[in-house]
């Protein structure tokens, strides 16, 4: 199981969701879910990305789950270094590793990582 975690500003636009999805597959491989704030779990190009894929998305907490990059404007606003890394290993579950550290969109209106369960082939 690969989950993409994602990371995005209100005014992102498919294209910016896409681009920072894609950065991450070539890296880590294909996404089997989408990942990120139970806040931005419905918001519309999210959805559209996730029915293009045909990949679930999961709403989960991120507020203390330290990750390997850090932004400060995430942390004031999420309690995170980095939402894409958070969101990523709070969908993989428990032991779960980062296998894709954050990758902006090249507009840096999304930001997305990969995380796995330890022992699940990346």
């Amino acid at each position: 199981m690969r989950i993409a975690g994602l990371g995005f500003r209100d005014s992102a636009t498919l294209p910016s969701l896409r681009a920072a999805l894609g950065l991450v597959e070539a890296a880590g491989g294909p996404a089997t879910a989408l990942a990120t704030l139970p806040a931005k779990a419905e918001v519309a190009v999210l959805r559209q990305l996730a029915e293009e894929r045909g990949l679930a998305v999961l709403a989960v907490p991120v507020r203390g789950i330290a990750t390997p990059t850090h932004s400060a404007r995430v942390m004031a606003l999420h309690g995170t270094g980095s939402m894409a890394e958070a969101a990523a290993l709070a969908a993989a579950g428990p032991g779960a590793i980062l296998t894709v550290a954050r990758i902006s969109a090249p507009d840096g209106m999304a930001t997305c990582a990969m995380a796995t369960h330890k022992g699940t082939q990346p």
